[in-house]
């Protein structure tokens, strides 16, 4: 049978070994904001398990019992805050709800003084990971990366984490810690086992995950020939530069032309053939939208997925004939590197019109059109309706 200390170590070491493979990762690779919350997770751990062993080597450390539940604590909530932030969504009030989480759950020990033992403060470290895990499992399920294949893993992971530490709520309450039956279901060898479980698997999928994100966002050092990842503005600078065409083009009654360039299924390729394929897909689409596009119109991001481009152009038929350029411009440029392993490939258009006006109804309008097109049997190049 493995007693207490020796499963403790086998969880602090599995624990430390993938957080330092992620930190290292995280060092290695491009910049990425949800990685990098993640290894702050990742960091936490590491420093939760090294605080309890602390404690474990001196009972009178009651310090530590404080840093271990905060450090838990914000380990879980930096995985959802990751997880939010790889869906782009607001930050501020999580992070807020995130630090006084874990300043509570250190709270909560330090009050309850070092007579409480290794349980001081439990409840106010139980709940927020109950809480965490649950919001971190239901973030898994939205926006960008519900469509991730690899998400699927931390949400039955958090899903689990969630459950069990609600499950563990409800017996401390009832019978406390000393009971026999909080002792062998959810006492330190069921929890380091959900530990390793969480840790190892968090660490498989948010490697994964981080990997496509990094590729989808064209942060990549591998330059285009042709063309340069540099005069590609950043989505909000874009969003910024097409309303003031579009005001500019409404003044002098030009026609406003929206292209949305839509990639999917990167993150299978990088799954299957290797982050260096994707990685050059990549630069070689960034690099063809660039080459493909007129002199005088802007190329941009738009969002992970996305690079759009915004012209003046004279009808709709010259923004499709645009866009079919721009389509064979991309299709011969991925065909030309990687064998026939080609992303879902999707152009929408919008046009401005004497009643559609307006920059973020065109935006919209040519994801939309972007989006049916990626997974049309019949056009990958769509114009959408006039509204």
């Amino acid at each position: 049978m493995i007693h207490d200390t020796t499963l403790a170590a086998i969880t602090a070491l599995v624990v430390v070994v993938c957080g330092v493979l992620f930190i290292a990762e995280t060092f290695l690779r491009r910049d990425d904001p949800a990685g990098r919350l993640w290894a702050l997770g990742f960091l936490s751990a590491m420093l939760t398990t090294l605080a309890y062993a602390a404690w474990a080597n001196d009972a009178d450390a009651h310090w530590a019992v404080a840093l271990g539940n905060a450090t838990f604590v914000a380990g879980t909530g930096f995985m959802w805050l990751g997880c939010r932030r790889f869906n782009e969504r607001p930050m501020r009030w999580s992070i807020v709800l995130v630090a006084a989480a874990a300043v509570a759950a250190a709270v909560g020990v330090l009050v309850a003084g070092p007579d409480a033992g290794g349980w001081a403060g439990a409840l106010w470290m139980f709940a927020p990971l109950c809480v965490f895990a649950l919001a971190a499992a239901v973030e898994t399920r939205r926006a960008a990366m519900r469509r991730a294949t690899n998400a699927t893993m931390l949400a039955l992971v958090f899903a689990l984490q969630s459950l069990f530490y609600l499950c563990r709520i409800v017996v401390f309450i009832a019978v406390g810690p000393e009971d026999t039956l909080f002792a062998v279901w959810f006492g330190t060898v069921p929890a380091s086992a959900l530990t390793v479980v969480l840790t190892i698997t968090s660490v498989v999928a948010t490697s994964v995950l981080r990997a496509t994100r990094t590729g989808l966002r064209g942060r990549t050092a591998i330059a285009a020939e042709g063309g340069s990842a540099l005069d590609i503005q950043t989505a909000p600078m874009f969003a910024q530069t097409l309303a003031e065409v579009v005001r500019a083009a409404r003044r002098h009654g030009d026609q406003v032309a929206v292209l949305i360039i839509r990639l999917e299924e990167l993150d299978y390729i990088a799954t299957a053939f290797g982050l260096e394929l994707a990685d050059e897909l990549i630069a070689a689409g960034r690099g063809a939208v660039r080459r493909g596009a007129p002199p005088l119109a802007v190329v941009g991001e738009d969002g992970d997925e996305r690079l759009a481009v915004v012209t003046t152009v004279r009808s709709a038929g010259e923004a499709r004939r645009l866009g079919m350029a721009l389509y064979r411009e991309l299709f011969d440029a991925f065909n030309s590197i990687s064998g026939g392993v080609l992303p879902s490939l999707g152009v929408g258009i919008a046009v401005s019109s004497a009643y559609r006006q307006d920059a973020d109804a065109l935006l919209a309008d040519a994801r939309g059109a972007a989006a049916r097109a990626a997974s049309s049997v019949a056009s990958a190049v769509l114009v959408a309706d006039p509204s």
